[in-house]
């Protein structure tokens, strides 16, 4: 199968081309002022980058996302989303300003394949006339550039098999990548973490330098598109569903094409992995590793579990939507639409690949009996939108 291609910053003040953001300072009512304060709302639309469900399913139904910043901030406040019908405005959703000033919606992107056209509306308060801002559409963002649905049975040419070698220096010394431990069937990518049928001994796992047990051999599902396809600036976004224990860890993440190394701006970017059910805390985390200097330096973010959809949700029981909103300035990382951390400064400049893995490092191995295997992670879609310097 080949890879559909086709031609396809933040609500907090990222930096992007003025056709990209299409935000403003809005215009309040005609109410009477009710303060001296000067008010603000911008509003951004995302691709469609919302998506939650047990199911799989195509990217073409999966909502838009938008975000939209008031200032000063009014935590409660009521904001409305609304699309343009004709020459009148309709509502599509209401909901509270948090304690940042932001509020988040998901909404279609288009009908009858054309691109829609929202604003949002900050209710009056107590101190404050409404305020409705500068319009945005989301025809910018209809057509990917670069997109894989999994649709054929095998994995197609756009991807590559990586870390195919046992890498001690990198807490694999049990592990390798194989394509044993890839699968593409029914509309989804299975990555998987499976006994090493080439290996009959138990591989001993190190743990702060000493052996923590004798573990059989595995092979893990690790892909990329290290020959294939490269971006710089854009959203990225993967649907994915991930195992539930602990004992490995699955990942959506990019490099920099050419490698990370010193003197380079190019960063290892971690979308999402998640290691499993942590009694004390979400198993899922974003991170950047980037060099200053001559050393590599980690960054990163606990995403709790805040995120899912209610009790009956699940990392490891639904697909969620993970992405990454890269700009000049600016790493936005979202879940199903929704903020879950951001860094900013010093940002990759130079072209990056896309990964997805599920790897089993030596320390995680104690955590799993051999009897478990194989485990699984699913890919339903990928999708990029470039939007270039």
């Amino acid at each position: 199968m080949s890879a559909l291609r086709a031609l396809g910053a933040s609500a907090l003040s990222l930096v992007l081309p003025a056709s990209l953001l299409l935000t403003g300072p809005g215009s309040a009512s005609d109410a009477p002022a009710r303060t001296n304060l000067t008010q603000t709302v911008h509003l951004l639309a995302l691709p469609q980058i919302v998506q939650p469900g047990g199911r799989l399913a195509s990217p073409d139904a999966a909502k838009a996302a938008f975000a939209a910043t008031i200032a000063p901030v009014g935590a409660g406040r009521e904001v409305s989303l609304q699309v343009q019908s004709g020459s009148s405005w309709q509502t599509v959703a209401t909901v509270r300003e948090d304690g940042k000033g932001r509020a988040q919606f998901a909404a279609r992107a288009s009908q009858d394949g054309q691109a829609l056209t929202y604003r949002v509306v900050a209710a009056a308060t107590a101190s404050l006339p409404a305020i409705t801002s500068r319009t945005v559409t989301t025809g910018r963002w209809l057509t990917p550039t670069w997109t894989d649905e999994f649709s054929g049975d095998s994995l197609s040419s756009s991807w590559t098999y990586r870390g195919k070698t046992y890498e001690p220096q990198s807490f694999r010394s049990c592990s390798r990548g194989g394509a044993k431990a890839v699968r593409v069937g029914g509309g989804a990518l299975r990555l998987s973490v499976l006994r090493d049928p080439s290996r009959l001994t138990k591989c001993p796992a190190l743990l702060r330098g000493e052996i923590a047990g004798r573990y059989a051999y595995r092979l893990n599902g690790h892909v990329g598109t290290d020959d294939s396809f490269s971006f710089r600036y854009g959203v990225a976004a993967a649907r994915i569903k991930f195992p539930r224990l602990r004992g490995q860890h699955g990942s959506f993440w990019m490099e920099p094409v050419g490698g990370m190394r010193p003197g380079s701006s190019g960063h290892e970017i971690d979308v999402i992995e998640s290691f499993g059910a942590i009694s004390h805390r979400s198993g899922m985390f974003s991170y950047i590793h980037r060099y200053e200097g001559g050393r590599v330096v980690k960054t990163g973010t606990n995403v709790p579990d805040t995120f899912l959809h209610g009790p009956r949700d699940g990392w490891g029981r639904n697909f969620h939507v993970f992405s990454v909103q890269w700009t000049p300035h600016w790493l936005v990382f979202r879940i199903d639409g929704k903020e879950t951390w951001r860094i900013g400064g010093a940002v990759s400049q130079v072209r990056q690949f896309l990964i997805l893995s599920l790897l089993s490092s030596d320390y995680e191995l104690p955590s799993i009996q051999d009897r478990q295997l194989p485990q699984h992670m699913y890919v339903d879609w990928v999708r990029v939108w470039e939007t270039g310097g």
